[in-house]
């Protein structure tokens, strides 16, 4: 996964950047929010933040299937929405990228559905290859 994109993301609430330096996950920042289980379990969740990987550690029990809660570790606004996953029906998590636009991701454990969506596509590439010379 060396040649995909690193996306820094933020709070849709808050704005707030929700990458984590210190821990990185596939050799890069990973995205660091607050997550409660179905057993009302509460901890910390890093995401990998490479567009397409799959990676994650948590701090609290993750049963496949099951799904998630995640919140700001800013504000402690809820990040889950009222969009449906299209392939299992769950909701989708949604984070702001910080060069435009947002990145929704399933909230149920072992789902891989996954979405872009940019704002302003001239104004985006032009800061993404700005950021990754590409």
């Amino acid at each position: 996964m060396a040649n995909n994109v690193s996306l820094n993301v933020k709070c849709t609430h808050c704005n707030h950047s929700l990458m984590d330096y210190k821990k990185l996950l596939n050799g890069k920042p990973s995205i660091k929010v607050n997550a409660e289980n179905e057993k009302a379990e509460k901890g910390f969740l890093w995401l990998c933040s490479t567009y397409g990987c799959y990676e994650k550690e948590c701090d609290i029990e993750l049963k496949e299937a099951s799904r998630l809660m995640v919140f700001c570790t800013s504000c402690g606004e809820k990040l889950n929405t009222d969009v449906h996953c299209k392939t299992c029906d769950a909701r989708m998590i949604k984070f702001n990228i910080e060069i435009g636009g947002v990145v929704s991701i399933c909230d149920r454990i072992g789902c891989e559905n996954h979405y872009v969506m940019i704002d302003d596509l001239t104004n985006t590439l032009r800061k993404f290859h700005r950021e990754y010379g590409v």
